[in-house]
């Protein structure tokens, strides 16, 4: 058995019906050349391979709780409850797809079984009139077992950067050629002299960082854990969630960033800060104060694809500015403020700073007893993705899509993915208190277009 960490068992401690903590991602597969005039036999193939393998689950998709303190390994798997095989009817569009899988996303994992779900679902109609039938792979896991870093890790491992190997396994086997990297990769326990040791020497570092954040509260780059207003997004959410995603060309956000000597990181920052500030003025529901953003960091080090390792950054988004220049400035500096502080400690101390610096926020969620305050009022994640191509079976993957959680007084989650050329965004709310918050994706469109046009008039002298 495997004790689980202090993150690990925050996010147990959270879960409720309307407040379900798994994460999920959806991926998008176009039919391979071979299969266009047989859809329904190749998806059927996949399908039967997953439900007669008689090869068991591997590392963490074999982890069940045990007095929801540890970790230890199923002996009793049931592919018939993790596993769900859907037609949609055809043709239906993503539209159709985003509403099956927001209904999914809202229900809870069951803690008796192990933490995840995998749904692959057809009847998609192509991209384009004569492009490919399409179909889906929708897998959800609980935040207890994977950050966003390992999540995409065991994606990677578990498709294949080839058109031509056959894949005999399912995705929660991963496959035969990764044993014994996955193997290698499930972490082992820590003498307590160990971690004693390790605790004790995080005190110095860690308090002369909380006594720096008391001497340069007030000034424009930092962000503090009040500092947040109350606005639409920050009311107690419903079970009822709403799924919105889209595909955006990576380049325009590079092209953006090296005009403006910034981060790519810092341009979705701006782009999302300019798309929520229009979204709330439709509503007639823009704060006067900036909104702050909860900007996950990875601490991973390692190659490992388990766990949580990762803490926070606070990002003023300059919500309250016209000036989308002015705003993308003001991120860029509350980011790197957060940055340097974090490269100042190591990943003990950044995780015992993070507890004490956003304890009470911690107790907020767990309690509600401020329920009109919060430290934050959304979260918005970049989680880095393959590079090269995926194929399932020679299907290829043509979009992954990165579905979150969202809390009590934060109703909205912007999570996005690399993949190849693009960067897949994906919006998870609480449809009951977000009316059309799919219309967030054109507005997304709208400000990057505008950055575009702010980057062009700067580089030929027309802004300052």
């Amino acid at each position: 058995m495997r004790l689980l960490t202090a993150v690990d068992q925050l996010f147990l401690l959270l879960e409720s019906r309307k407040q379900p903590m798994h994460v999920g991602g959806l991926f998008l597969f176009e039919l391979p050349v071979d299969a266009q005039n047989a859809e329904g036999d190749f998806v059927y193939q996949l399908v039967r391979q997953m439900q007669t393998s008689d090869v068991p689950p591997s590392f963490p998709f074999n982890q069940v709780l045990e007095r929801l303190l540890f970790w230890k390994q199923d002996e009793d798997f049931d592919v018939e409850h993790h596993f769900r095989h859907v037609a949609l009817p055809r043709p239906a569009r993503v539209r159709e797809l985003l509403m099956y899988v927001s209904k999914e996303h809202g229900r809870l994992l069951d803690r008796a079984m192990p933490l995840w779900e995998c749904h692959v679902i057809e009847g998609i109609q192509p991209e384009t009139d004569d492009g490919p039938e399409r179909f889906a792979l929708y897998f959800k896991i609980h935040h207890s077992l994977v950050d966003g870093i390992a999540a995409m890790r065991l994606i990677q491992k578990s498709l294949s950067q080839s058109p031509y190997e056959p894949m005999t396994l399912p995705v929660w086997s991963l496959m035969a050629r990764h044993r014994n990297q996955v193997d290698a990769l499930i972490p082992t326990g820590r003498s307590v002299t160990r971690i004693i040791k390790e605790q004790l020497s995080t005190i110095k570092p860690v308090f002369t960082e909380l006594l720096d954040n008391f001497k340069h509260h007030g000034k424009d780059d930092y962000v503090g854990t009040f500092d947040a207003p109350m606005s639409i997004l920050n009311q107690r959410i419903s079970a009822s969630r709403r799924i919105a995603a889209q595909s955006y060309n990576m380049q325009r956000f590079d092209d953006i960033a090296d005009k403006l000597d910034v981060s790519m990181n810092d341009v979705i920052l701006a782009v999302c800060s300019g798309a929520i500030r229009r979204y709330l003025l439709k509503l007639d529901a823009l704060p006067n104060k900036p909104l702050i953003a909860f900007v996950p960091m990875s601490l991973r080090s390692d190659n490992s694809t388990t766990g949580n390792q990762i803490s926070f950054v606070l990002a003023n988004l300059g919500t309250h500015l016209d000036d989308p220049l002015r705003r993308l400035q003001l991120i860029n500096g509350s980011m790197n403020s957060g940055k340097r502080r974090f490269r100042r400690m190591n990943q003990a101390q950044v995780i015992n700073y993070s507890a004490i610096a956003y304890a009470w926020e911690g107790i907020n969620l767990l309690t509600g007893i401020f329920p009109k305050k919060q430290a934050f009022n959304l979260i918005i994640s970049n989680v880095p993705g393959a590079k090269k191509p995926l194929y399932w079976n020679g299907a290829p993957l043509k979009a992954l899509y990165p579905a979150s959680i969202i809390l009590d007084g934060q109703a909205m989650n912007i999570t996005l993915a690399s993949y190849l050329d693009k960067v897949e965004f994906c919006i998870t709310a609480c449809s009951k208190l977000l009316p059309h918050v799919q219309d967030m994706l054109g507005l997304i469109e709208e400000e990057l277009a505008v950055l575009e046009n702010v980057s062009k008039e700067k580089e030929l002298g027309l802004r300052e």
